[in-house]
Order: structure tokens, then C-alpha cells, then sequence
């Protein structure tokens, strides 16, 4: 068996199932065979993307860094997921739809968060955020399916659109011109979810948010779309 923790992996390496890109489970494989419409693997891949990105709402105040929280399966069974479990699904789907996906990841700021999660993490800047790498007509094409329609217009977001041939990445801006995402640092694109280095990183830069219980639970108790709708946009920078 091929190590599954493999960077920039070769599209013939991101078919197989790993430990949390899922793609043998059960859920996941009828998942893939119900939204994996179309003709050709592009336009397969789009309606995957549409279904992961919608079909989940986003919400990072219920993130569970344990293995069995991570899989991609176990967005289908919460219904909600944040950047690195939907786009490990995504990844899964696809694989499962004989699609070639890889988990990929950047660091980024956020100028646009809610102000729970500011307090929590203490910083903007959100390590390892996750997006998915498809290959399609001869080349990786990143798909960022992590922020659901809702989201996008709750929060006054540009909702980021796939249709296999150009990349799909976070908008530097929101729809009234107010900063929005900033990407720092591009860390790669692997055959399997890296956890333990997402975990060290984390522990480094997220102290209060992995080792204080009471904020974790905290966390678990909000409701992040009532935050966000709660957000004042104006005079973000």
C-alpha cells in the first residue's frame, strides 16, 4: 500500500481511500453516485463541488480534531463540516466518482470573522485552511467548497463558484468592498489530511482554543450563523 501522507501526490495516488478521505465508506460512495451528474469528469466534478459546498453548512465553532471527527464521512453524518472536513469530502466524492482529488491548504486572513472566534483564536489568521484539488483535463484545479450559499448571503459574501476550468479561491473582497480574505502562505496539497501536522500547528498558535474545555464548550453552545448575522459590516477593513 502507498504511504498516505504523501505531498503533492500524483493524481494516479489521489484514487485510493485514505483513513479520513474516506472515499470507501458506504455513505460516501452513495453520496458521490447520487450528486456526480453529468457528462465527463469536469462536469461530474462540478455537481460533487455544488453538493458538498450547499448541501453542509459551514460552522467552525463545532470542530472535533479527533480522527473520527475528521473523516469525510462524518460531514455526511453531522450535516456540517468547516474548510478542512468539506473539502476532505469533496476529495472523498470525487474519488469515489473514479475522479483523482487531493486535499490541499493555505494559511490565510480572515478579515471577516465573527467576534467569538476572534476572542477564541486571538489572531486573523487561520492555519491550514482547506480547499480541494481536482484533476481535471491534465491539470489541479482548486475548489473551495468550505462557505455554503446561506453563509455567503448572511454574511454578505460573494459565494465562490466552480466550473472545473479555474481555480476557485476565497475573494479578496465581500460583495460591498470590505476585506475579506488575504492568503498568506501556501502549504501544499497531500494525499491524506496531514492531522498531526494541522494539530501541531495549532497547538502553537491556538493555545486558548485547544486547551481550554470551557471555551471549546462555549463554542459548541453559539450558534455561529446567529453570530454572523449579528456581525456589523461596515467599516471592516
Amino acid at each position: 500500500m502507498t504511504s498516505t501522507n504523501l505531498i503533492d501526490p500524483a493524481p494516479a495516488d489521489c484514487l485510493a481511500p485514505t483513513p479520513l478521505v474516506d472515499s470507501d465508506h458506504p455513505a460516501v460512495r452513495t453520496f458521490a453516485s447520487r450528486h456526480a451528474q453529468g457528462h465527463g469528469d469536469r462536469e461530474r466534478a462540478v455537481s460533487l463541488y455544488y453538493a458538498v459546498r450547499d448541501g453542509f453548512r459551514y460552522d467552525p465553532y463545532r470542530v472535533d480534531l479527533a480522527p473520527q471527527g475528521m473523516r469525510a464521512s462524518s460531514v455526511l453524518a453531522a450535516g456540517h463540516g468547516w474548510c478542512v472536513t468539506k473539502a476532505a469530502l469533496l476529495a472523498a466524492a470525487c474519488r469515489a466518482a473514479g475522479i483523482p482529488a487531493r486535499p490541499g491548504f493555505a494559511d490565510v486572513r480572515n478579515h471577516l470573522s465573527t467576534e467569538r472566534m476572534r476572542q477564541t483564536m486571538t489572531t486573523d489568521v487561520f492555519a491550514w485552511h482547506g480547499y480541494t484539488d481536482i484533476w481535471l483535463d491534465g491539470a489541479w484545479r482548486k475548489a473551495t467548497p468550505a462557505f455554503n450559499v446561506e453563509l455567503c448571503e448572511r454574511f454578505g459574501l460573494l459565494p465562490l463558484e466552480f466550473d472545473g476550468q479555474a481555480d476557485s479561491i476565497y475573494h479578496p473582497f465581500d460583495r460591498a468592498g470590505n476585506r475579506h480574505m488575504e492568503y498568506l502562505r501556501q502549504r501544499g496539497a497531500w494525499q491524506e489530511v496531514p492531522l498531526a501536522d494541522i494539530l501541531e500547528t495549532f497547538r502553537q498558535i491556538y493555545p486558548r482554543w485547544l486547551q481550554g474545555p470551557q471555551t471549546q464548550s462555549q463554542l459548541n453552545d453559539a450558534d455561529f450563523l446567529a453570530d454572523v448575522a449579528s456581525e456589523p459590516q461596515e467599516g471592516k477593513t
